[in-house]
């Protein structure tokens, strides 16, 4: 398997393991309140990180646009939830539980060693199962938990993860210009008046109009599109303090950048730190009004849930 080719050179590069990102996605999700969605999770863990940009780069042999640094914390989230540290009442929402609480009350060491512990009692358990079930050996439990047991506990992250994957990656193969188009039209189906100024003095601004506030009100709005790779680097505060020098020199009240990538800490507080503040949306968040407006490129099918009609037999 790939992963476990390569899992030795990944830990030569300081790559951390599922079990070693859990504690920071604990710490991650308390600073958020106690709750966040996967996409905040994220942010605040590559905030926090040491080397975390330099890590971003490290990417699978055979998939150079798949970082290995968030296939694992989407591992870590699901390890979270398998030691019962997190739950997740939502798909891509986390709560913290009261024993994720206790954890973070450790020191870093033993809070290591006790997600160590929970992760292999998790296992077992799971393997006595699947014993029941196919007369299976359960392991040692001192054992590591196979790469390919990890990845089956993150199936249902990974169906949620794998349309936003192949999107974000389709819309970063349109030319510039193409992809500045397309985020125009998304913002008009949102109800916005825009003018498409891109091309060479356009002064940082791709697009000017107005964005409706009520029936009878409207806001002059600036917009900078940047077709950053998905998985790439983040845009940080400088490019977010000069938009706003650009959006104030075009008139703009409000302003919104869009990208397929992220955007730092540093960033989303300079966003609204002066005027105009500008509305930040992540490649994670362009995403997710792709789907809402379910006509522009990602449909939703229906599904059926069998087990659902069980409480009616």
């Amino acid at each position: 398997m790939e992963l476990r080719e390569n899992s030795t050179s990944f830990t030569e590069q300081g790559m951390p393991t599922h079990q070693q990102l859990v504690l920071p996605i604990l710490k991650a999700i308390d600073s958020l309140g106690g709750s966040a969605k996967s996409s905040e999770i994220i942010e605040t863990v590559l905030e926090n990180f040491q080397d975390a940009e330099k890590l971003l780069e490290v990417t699978y042999p055979k998939r150079p646009q798949k970082s290995v640094l968030l296939d694992r914390i989407a591992w870590g989230r699901s390890t979270a939830k398998r030691v019962g540290g997190v739950e997740q009442p939502a798909q891509g929402m986390y709560l913290l539980t009261e024993a994720g609480e206790e954890i973070l009350k450790l020191s870093d060491n033993e809070a290591f060693a006790k997600i160590q512990e929970l992760d292999r009692e998790a296992y077992r358990a799971r393997r006595k199962q699947k014993e029941l079930e196919a007369s299976s050996e359960i392991p040692d439990a001192g054992a590591d938990i196979p790469d390919e047991d990890i990845l089956d506990d993150s199936n249902e992250e990974a169906k949620e993860n794998d349309w936003k994957s192949q999107l974000l990656d389709r819309l970063h193969q349109l030319p510039p210009e193409g992809f500045e188009k397309f985020i125009i039209y998304l913002l008009r189906r949102q109800g916005l008046q825009l003018q498409h100024t891109g091309g060479s003095g356009d002064e940082g601004v791709d697009a000017i109009g107005t964005a409706p506030l009520s029936p009878v009100l409207s806001s002059r709005v600036a917009v900078q599109i940047k077709r950053y790779a998905p998985e790439g680097k983040p845009i940080g505060r400088e490019t977010v303090a000069l938009f706003q020098r650009d959006a104030q020199t075009k008139g703009a009240e409000r302003a919104i950048i869009v990208t397929l990538s992220r955007f730092t800490e540093p960033a989303r507080k300079a966003a609204t730190s002066t005027v105009p503040t500008v509305d930040l949306i992540s490649g994670d968040r362009l995403a997710e009004l792709i789907r809402e407006d379910q006509e522009s490129g990602v449909t939703l099918r229906p599904t059926v849930d069998p087990k659902w009609f069980d409480k009616f037999e």
